[in-house]
Parts: structure tokens; C-alpha cells; sequence
């Protein structure tokens, strides 16, 4: 599968219009009323049959609520980014001004232009410290509007496959869209596209969803029904088949829990001062072999005192493992290495000379 970030567009015409959900669900129940039978006797509805009739529509505006309620509390805490003609979304933070994105929703810019979904007021905002690594990014408002809501973040942890989930920003330039879908898997490793300005991260334990995620809804909010922030949508995932389209229903999100940790990070210090991304020590590239197939990871050179260099390793060696993973390039390699953490031990395999060996490593930290 290859996956490609939700890069922002430039402005989009205005938006459709909006059907609400309790028309969506009426006409469900209609379609659903109206089957036919091969039984022509008159229909004789007991009591068990009118409680279930009755309770199908409290049920739809019970969800329908839900949703409003839901929107109603975090569309707020959600605003467009403007980076020249290029936009893209973020989450309000803290009460201080301080907005979540992607790193590569901020690129290269310095100076943002902000507008929240309360307010047509466009605000200045200065970039903070970005992250490519984990695709994250900090910018701050230079004024901070009065009543500017900060969102609330779940422990992604505690995120399951099923859930309902919104997703909250500004698709194709469509400013405070809504989409819904589901978790549709948790724990995914994902490799984003270097091409077109991403940032090649390879993101560990992202959350797969099936609500829609578009060009710009990059760094905007995927949120549960108790309105809590589970995942910031970064990625959405192509079809190769369809040439570089967009493969329905199956985008990621990075986890709250690493957005609070990257983020918090950011907003004290600066910077990011623990990645929990474990590393060798390394600069390396892909090594093609003699039927131009990627054949490992060969060792351009060692980080004096980098967990690779204390094992043994050196330059020109050919890394083909890393435990019981095969490793063939660059990016399998980063996957590999985006499972561990910090001080795990792992066994690399690799070739010397042509020799086969072996070394156990003690990971750094990126």
C-alpha cells in the first residue's frame, strides 16, 4: 500500500449543501419499511414489534444528537492554516494560543495565517519549533482571541476498533467540514511519501480510519463521540492501480497520545527533547544488488558513540536484519526501528566482506 500525506490546497470553491443526519437516517428507515414480502396477510404488530418501531427513531436522534453535541463542542478548537496559497488544518492546543498540526502542513513556512470556525477574523501565527520526524508541528497565535477554546486529548490508548469517529478541518479548502466513519484498525506502521513535500516519516501505531481524509484535512482533529481528540489524520492512503488516487475509506491518523507527548515537548521547551524513537546511530542507504533489487541497508558511516558504533559495527557494512525482520531498504529498516524504543536490545544482521554476522545492539535514541 502507498500512502500519501493530505496535502493542503489552495482555496476551494464554496461547500455543498450540508444533509443533515437525521434526513440521512430517515431515508434509511424508509428503505428499510418498504420491503416486500411473498406473505400478503394483513400485518398484525404485537407489542414487542411497536416497542422496537417506536424506539428505531428515538435511536436515530439520540445519534444525531450525539453527533451535534459533539461538533457543537470541538469545531471550535479546530482552524484552517494558511501557508501562502496553500491551506491545511490545526487543533487549538492550549488557552496560550498554541496550535497542533503536521510538520508537513507548516513545510518551510515561518509566518501562518489562521482563521478559526467561529470567527472570519484572520490571525497571525509564528511557527514554534516543527518535527518531521513524527510529522507534528507547533505554531503560535500572536494574539490570543478571547473565548479561543482549547481541545481535549483522549489517551489513544484506550481507542477501539468500531468506534465512531468525526473527522474535523478543512478539506479541499472546505473551511469546519465534518466527516464520519470508524476505527477501522489501531497499532498501524506508516511510511509517508517524501515526494511533493512530505517528510518520509515512518509513523508507528497510527490510527486506520474510514472517515474521509482529504487534501487539507491534514493536522485537523479525528475526535470520539465523548469529544476528545483520539488522533491528528496526516495520511491517506493511494491506490497504485488508480494511478496516485486516493484508495476510499482508508486514512491515518497520528495518536493523541504521541501528539500530547510531542506537542507538551514543544510548547516547554522548544523543541523535542525526548523522541522515544529509537535509532542505530547511523547513516545509511538503500544497497541495490546485481539484479537491481534492494538487497539491505549499507553503513555510510557510524555515530561515534552511537548504538551502532558500541556494537562493532562499521562503514561499507550491509545491514539485512534487525531481529527476525528482513531488512531490504531504507524504509523497512525505519519500520523496523519505529516498533522499538530507547534502550530495547536487538539483534543486527549483517554482511562484512561478504561474511554473515551478527551483533547485539542496545538502541539510541533519535
Amino acid at each position: 500500500m502507498d500512502v500519501s500525506r493530505a496535502r493542503p490546497r489552495p482555496h476551494a470553491p464554496r461547500p455543498l449543501v450540508p444533509v443533515t443526519v437525521a434526513a440521512l437516517l430517515a431515508s434509511a428507515l424508509l428503505v428499510l419499511g418498504s420491503g416486500c414480502s411473498g406473505d400478503r396477510r394483513p400485518a398484525v404488530e404485537d407489542g414487542a414489534t411497536t416497542t422496537r418501531a417506536a424506539q428505531a427513531p428515538r435511536a436515530a436522534n439520540e445519534l444525531e444528537d450525539d453527533y451535534r453535541k459533539v461538533v457543537d463542542d470541538v469545531l471550535p478548537s479546530v482552524v484552517q492554516i494558511q501557508t501562502g496559497d496553500e491551506l491545511g488544518s490545526g487543533v487549538v492546543y492550549d488557552g496560550k494560543g498554541n496550535i497542533v498540526t503536521n510538520a508537513h502542513v507548516v513545510g518551510d513556512a515561518r509566518t501562518f495565517r489562521v482563521t478559526t470556525a467561529n470567527s472570519e477574523n484572520v490571525l497571525d501565527a509564528r511557527l514554534v519549533y516543527s518535527y518531521p520526524e513524527q510529522d507534528l508541528a507547533v505554531i503560535r497565535l500572536d494574539d490570543v482571541p478571547a473565548g479561543l477554546k482549547a481541545a481535549s486529548f483522549a489517551d489513544s490508548s484506550n481507542v477501539e476498533v468500531g468506534q465512531i469517529v468525526l473527522a474535523m478541518g478543512s478539506p479541499l479548502g472546505l473551511s469546519s467540514s465534518v466527516t464520519q466513519g470508524i476505527v477501522s484498525a489501531t497499532g498501524r506502521t506508516v511510511t509517508e511519501s517524501s515526494s511533493g513535500g512530505g517528510t518520509g516519516a515512518t509513523i508507528p501505531d497510527m490510527v486506520q480510519t474510514s472517515a474521509a481524509i482529504n487534501p487539507g484535512n491534514s493536522g485537523g482533529a479525528l475526535v470520539g463521540l465523548d469529544g476528545r481528540v483520539i488522533g491528528i489524520p496526516t495520511l491517506a492512503a493511494t491506490n497504485s492501480g488508480l494511478g496516485e488516487g486516493a484508495a476510499p475509506g482508508i486514512g491515518f491518523a497520528i495518536p493523541s497520545s504521541m501528539v500530547r507527548t510531542v506537542a507538551g515537548q514543544i510548547v516547554e521547551h522548544g523543541r523535542v527533547t525526548d523522541s522515544g524513537r529509537a535509532a542505530l546511530g547511523i547513516t545509511a542507504r538503500t544497497l541495490v544488488g546485481d539484479d537491481y533489487r534492494p538487497a539491505g541497508v549499507a553503513v555510510v558511516s557510524v555515530e561515534e558513540g552511537g548504538a551502532a558504533g558500541r556494537a562493532g559495527l562499521r562503514d561499507g557494512d550491509v545491514i539485512t536484519a534487525l531481529d527476525k525482520t528482513e531488512i531490504t531498504t531504507m524504509t523497512t529498516l525505519t519500520e523496523a526501528l519505529a516498533e522499538k524504543r530507547p534502550g530495547d536490545r536487538a539483534t543486527v544482521t549483517y554482511l562484512r566482506d561478504d561474511d554473515e554476522r551478527t551483533a547485539e545492539v542496545t538502541l539510541g535514541e533519535q
